[in-house]
């Protein structure tokens, strides 16, 4: 049985970095973001539908997604971004399903899916068994967003209000990671949830109760079909 994890936080206060760090135990992990950009390529239906809903002058002469432009447009349109939402989210969740199964048949125990919305569409919190939210300071959020985009101030704090809380994120959480200090600090701080996952006796539960369940039915298919043969001996 394969128990999935949720990592999440706000814009730039470094789930990646938390990510890595799972990553470098042997825990894959699903990228939402990584998904998102995939199934906007040139020629995906999510891009044809995208073209046809927004027109052509948030697109690059390669065709490409002009990602600063459709940016502006639906941070500044709640409209908009719903309606953005409506056309990718379908394919994205699709892709998360089938990576998610294919770590199953590869007998792997834990995931981690690193889903930056995943409060804010609720969509994946009923198939989560720990959630961890990444947080930092809110200056050094700022910041960080700033230097890594070369957004204004305005912008920056758009993009962050756009999003739900940090506070609120931490109160639904399982773990908080708390990014303010050093590399070394955070790592640490994901060494323990990590060793604290891996600890855990649920996924042997889960295991069990698949296991009996599979048994039942095999047992209950075993029973009918010898049931239907001393039938057909009788009637013979």
């Amino acid at each position: 049985m394969l128990l999935v994890s949720g990592l999440t936080g706000g814009i730039a206060t470094g789930k990646s970095s938390v990510a890595a760090v799972f990553q470098e135990f042997g825990i894959p992990v699903i990228d939402a973001d990584q998904i998102a950009r995939k199934v906007v390529e040139p020629g995906k239906p999510a891009w044809h539908k995208i073209r046809k809903e927004f027109g052509l002058e948030i697109f690059l002469d390669t065709d490409e997604l002009d990602r600063a432009k459709l940016g502006d447009l639906i941070f500044n349109d709640i409209e908009k971004r719903k309606k953005l939402n409506a056309i990718t989210h379908p394919y994205i969740y699709k892709k998360i399903y089938w990576q998610a199964f294919k770590y199953f048949l590869q007998g792997h125990q834990f995931i981690l899916m690193e889903l930056p919305l995943l409060f804010e569409t609720g969509h994946m919190l009923n198939y989560l068994h720990k959630i961890i939210v990444v947080t930092c300071e809110e200056d050094l959020q700022l910041q960080r967003l700033m230097e890594r985009t070369g957004f204004t101030e305005a912008k920056a704090k758009l993009r962050i209000a756009a999003q739900m809380s940090l506070e609120k994120k931490a109160e639904m959480a399982n773990f908080v990671i708390e990014n303010s200090g050093s590399e070394y600090d955070t790592r640490q701080q994901s060494i323990r949830i990590i060793n604290v996952l891996k600890a855990s006796k649920y996924h042997w539960k889960l295991r069990f109760l698949v296991g009996f369940c599979c048994t039942i039915l095999l047992a209950g298919v075993y029973w009918l079909k010898n049931r239907t043969l001393r039938s057909l001996l009788t009637i013979a």
